[in-house]
């Protein structure tokens, strides 16, 4: 059964209510509105496996196949890329409990350093953010983050900050969130 807004109480047996499926994590709602582009042909943008080693493997049969131990090969970039209408798109999507700021502890140095990279090469960069609290999702792009860093001694960006230079993403049914729609109105409909 489809609860709304894909809430459902379920009273246990100590009487606690909890909620399953409260709201798509900010990565699934991504996957699904990614793969409607893909399937409308609109857009091209996967999310980026995150390299690994694998280092022991238990083989009792092919089927059973488990990995036992593994590490990160490399520090991976952001976690999405591809292509829309011919240009290079490169974005990094969080979330954050906190309702006042994002921490900049989220983003790793690498990250950053790839941001500048991509934009620096005139791709379309953009952190999309989410804040829990809220259910509410920005994009940053990256020429107003790393104005941000360059200009600020802060360990975190207000949220006010996203309010004021951030662009909301509009939820919908499908696609979920429609993020190019802001990329098209930020950069003049590419």
């Amino acid at each position: 059964m489809k609860y709304p807004n894909g809430v459902k109480q379920i009273k246990t047996d100590d009487n606690h209510i909890h909620y399953d499926n409260r709201g798509m994590t900010l990565e699934r709602d991504l996957n699904d509105t990614n793969a409607f582009y893909i399937d409308s042909e609109k857009a091209f943008i996967y999310k980026k496996p995150t390299p690994i080693q694998i280092t022991k493997v238990d083989y009792p049969t092919r089927a059973k196949t488990v990995i036992r131990e593994a590490f990160f090969k490399e520090p991976s970039t952001t976690d999405y890329n591809g292509i829309y209408r011919g240009h290079y798109i490169d974005f990094e999507a969080k979330e954050t409990n906190s309702a006042t700021s994002f921490p900049l502890n989220n983003i790793n140095d690498h990250q950053i350093r790839h941001i500048r990279n991509v934009y620096s090469a005139g791709g379309i960069c953009f952190l999309v953010v989410r804040f829990k609290k809220f259910n509410t999702t920005y994009i940053l792009m990256a020429k107003d983050f790393l104005d941000f860093l360059d200009h600020n001694d802060r360990k975190s960006i207000p949220k006010t900050y996203f309010d004021e230079v951030g662009h909301k993403i509009k939820e919908k049914y499908i696609p979920r969130l429609d993020y190019l729609e802001v990329i098209d109105d930020v950069l003049g409909g590419i």
